[in-house]
């Protein structure tokens, strides 16, 4: 089992795919604990980097297809936000 802990701003640190199967404990910035499978926490990280892809203007792969303006690009995402599921 993997532990996560939700910082003040409603983010966890994912910078990768967790293996589908595996059972991940996100405990949230007010206290609560939630178990999600690695599948539902790759999906929300696919949606988030969807997101951000299309507000930068990167293409599928992360590639930006215009003129290089800076030094070290992040087309990376490593935190994801998330929120505790309604019962």
């Amino acid at each position: 089992m993997i532990d996560l802990q939700q910082d003040a701003d409603g983010f966890i640190r994912m910078s990768r795919h967790f293996p589908s199967a595996t059972l991940i404990t996100v405990t949230f910035a007010e206290g609560s604990s939630e178990v999600f499978t690695g599948k539902r926490l790759n999906e929300i990280y696919d949606a988030a980097m969807t997101e951000y892809r299309s507000r930068n203007r990167l293409d599928a792969k992360g590639f930006s297809r215009a003129p290089a303006k800076t030094v070290q690009p992040m087309n990376n995402l490593t935190f994801v936000k998330i929120a505790p599921t309604a019962a």
